[in-house]
């Protein structure tokens, strides 16, 4: 009779755990209500880095692709479409060299893109914002080729919090 009771009080209280408000499977922001498709078109590039713009188009996505939130399709079957504009690659000294401050060890590099989500069907605009993704790199002998290996990090931080606003709603 207990281990029938205690069985029987282990699937109560499984039951009617916490987690009775949780969903399996993607959430969707309300806006983003009848949206499943969305099209991602070559990024604009108004940067002085070139050949940037299809790089951060790819990283993008791959993570929508991760996400699963949203598939990923052409402009004629999208329901949504995403416009994106590369506005800035700015390199900051993160570190000095012990003992002499006017030389730099390691820089922050930061990509910035502004986009807008429109909704096919009505021309209505679903989000809109700036995402600004970042890295670190050393110095070695050369700061522009440092910078370039460091490009891909930051376009991928880039991507995932683009991704993550448009699926999530922040």
């Amino acid at each position: 009779m207990s281990r029938s009771y205690l069985l029987l009080s282990l699937l109560a209280a499984s039951l009617l755990s916490g987690c009775a408000g949780y969903q399996l499977g993607p959430v969707k922001p309300a806006a983003m209500e009848g949206i499943n498709t969305i099209a991602v078109p070559v990024f604009a590039n108004d940067t002085y880095e070139p050949r940037i713009e299809v790089p951060a188009t790819s990283a993008v996505v791959r993570q929508f692709q991760l996400d699963g939130t949203y598939t990923i399709t052409t402009e004629e079957n999208a329901d949504a479409v995403l416009e994106a504009t590369l506005l800035s690659v700015v390199r900051n000294p993160a570190r000095s060299v012990r003992g002499n401050v006017i030389s730099t060890l390691e820089f922050d590099v930061e990509v910035a893109l502004n986009y807008e989500l429109i909704d096919q069907r009505t021309g209505r605009e679903l989000a809109r914002g700036t995402v600004v993704g970042g890295s670190t790199f050393f110095v070695n002998n050369d700061v522009s080729l440092d910078q370039k290996q460091a490009l891909p990090r930051a376009i991928q931080e880039l991507s995932v919090r683009l991704v993550s606003q448009i699926a999530e709603g922040w």
